[in-house]
């Protein structure tokens, strides 16, 4: 007979660990997670706490975020315990310094709507995860915000990067402001402008973002809506001597002369074009365009043409070594990354450009003749790669990088004459053809063709992928032509093709049309 052990009675929670504030920070490299850590744990000192930080490091290259965990609680005079990291459920305050690690939080059970007061920065700063899908993998902040309103007891959240930025300082001093703010630590907000000044670096400008990270928290800056997707700006209107100014004049009037629904586009895609190249070739992209409103109508919304304005601009204004040491080189570009950097006026900024170059590339410079040759040649294929297939780098900010790229990227009027822009415009030819042949039977398929285009994109071996994906995607879309769904698998094989850079999706979407055909 097996004895049965009394049930012990439930002990009352001990007051002792229950006086123990946690807080947990979620920052990644760069936005001062180790210096916001320092100032709290010196804020509780001050004041008469026992503290303990600690930190766990994430994974490089914004896979993952340093968690920095801090335990306080009223000083006793007996050595206090505290834990050394974070326990889901059991969090007090949680301070994301980025959106998405604000959704990471409350995945791992971090923020709790019992106690947790979340404080999060509503700016994005991508994952290496979101920019390597070959489509829009950027992560639905909105999602992560519903979650955090049910997530949380408390909310607090607003754009404390661009608070910082604007008072010259870093992020960690506006989500210290925010969290004088929030009350959520019982210290006045003195206190914590002292743990600033204390500290002795960067204490004007921490604490200018300081007060205006508390401002943004107090008034309880609600985070803007997601943007939509906007249409990017246009190019620079060209300019030049009088007569390239009156064709492009004429050039500018035939695009406005499009139906209302397209005329933007063509506007903006003839702009492109003539930047990529030149007047000439604008008048190319608009009779080719002109072939699409042909086989288009008012009846169908002028949907075709106006997809054809975007996507042949795109095939058009190709990214070959000439357009990238053009884009190099070209006078805005210091500044812009000047910007990007922060640097200022007096700052040094050196910038090293890296070039992997393929035999691909070299024979792509070539006339067309010759590199087709060249290219069919396997010997010389292997010897140009062995000459070029290494990895570089220039430093652009000194002359002689600079003027080598300066005049490759001045090479534009011999692009027409090389391998690459033949390959290109027949690659382009055949493409268009193809969606027209299907415009008067399948309109919504021919439209999914002209969408398809958005396969090819960058440079090099991107581009190879690229191209590699558009071919399969059509092979695809040949096994479904003329069913009524068409369209509709169409835009599922090019969406499988966008969400990995190995074509796995896709290779899944195939072979489940090719089981059903």
């Amino acid at each position: 007979m097996t004895e049965q052990m009394p049930i012990p009675a439930a002990r009352a929670p001990d007051p002792r660990v229950q006086a123990i504030i946690k807080l947990a920070i979620l920052a990644v490299g760069g936005q001062g997670g180790g210096v916001l850590t320092g100032w709290i744990e010196d804020l509780a000192r001050a004041n008469g706490y026992d503290a303990q930080a600690t930190s766990v490091a994430g994974v490089a290259q914004r896979t993952g975020a340093t968690i920095y965990y801090i335990e306080m609680a009223p000083a006793s005079g007996r050595v206090p315990v505290f834990s050394l990291a974070p326990s889901a459920g059991d969090v007090d305050i949680l301070i994301a310094a980025e959106m998405m690690e604000a959704g990471r939080a409350i995945i791992r059970g971090f923020v709790t709507p019992d106690r947790t007061v979340l404080i999060a920065s509503t700016h994005r700063m991508l994952a290496v995860s979101e920019k390597m899908v070959p489509g829009d993998g950027i992560a639905d902040a909105d999602a992560v915000r519903a979650a955090a309103e049910v997530a949380a007891a408390r909310l607090i959240m607003a754009d404390f990067e661009a608070t910082a930025v604007r008072s010259g300082s870093v992020i960690s001093a506006a989500l210290f402001g925010a969290l004088a703010a929030s009350g959520a630590l019982p210290f006045p907000r003195a206190a914590f402008e002292d743990a600033i000044r204390a500290s002795g670096k960067g204490v004007e400008p921490s604490l200018r973002a300081f007060a205006a990270g508390f401002e943004a928290a107090s008034a309880g800056a609600a985070p803007a809506a997601a943007a939509k997707a906007a249409m990017p700006a246009a190019p620079p209107a060209p300019q030049g001597p009088k007569a390239l100014m009156a064709a492009w004049a004429a050039l500018e009037a035939r695009a406005a002369a499009y139906p209302a629904p397209a005329a933007d586009m063509a506007r903006r895609g003839l702009a492109k074009v003539v930047d990529f190249q030149d007047a000439a070739y604008g008048a190319e992209y608009l009779d080719a365009l002109d072939r699409v409103r042909a086989a288009d109508s008012a009846a169908q919304g002028w949907v075709l043409t106006r997809e054809a304005a975007k996507y042949l601009a795109n095939a058009m204004a190709y990214d070959d070594v000439i357009r990238v040491a053009d884009l190099k080189t070209r006078p805005g570009r210091t500044a812009r990354v000047r910007a990007e950097m922060g640097a200022k006026s007096d700052t040094v900024m050196a910038v090293t450009e890296y070039f992997h170059p393929r035999a691909e590339e070299i024979v792509g410079l070539l006339p067309a003749a010759m590199g087709a040759r060249w290219q069919a040649d396997p010997r010389r294929m292997a010897l140009l790669d062995r000459l070029f297939n290494r990895g570089r780098r220039l430093r652009s900010d000194g002359l002689p990088a600079f003027l080598a790229l300066w005049l490759i990227g001045g090479l534009r009027g011999w692009r027409r004459r090389t391998l690459r822009h033949a390959e290109e415009a027949a690659h382009r030819s055949a493409w268009l053809a193809r969606a027209l042949s299907l415009a008067g039977r399948d309109y919504g398929l021919a439209v999914e063709v002209i969408r398809c285009r958005r396969l090819i994109k960058g440079y090099s071996d991107t581009h190879a992928r690229g191209l590699s994906k558009f071919d399969r995607v059509m092979d695809g879309i040949a096994l479904v032509e003329g069913r009524p769904d068409a369209a509709d698998w169409a835009r599922r094989l090019r969406e499988a093709a966008l969400q990995d850079e190995g074509g796995k999706a896709l290779e899944g979407a195939i072979a489940t049309i090719r089981s059903f055909v």
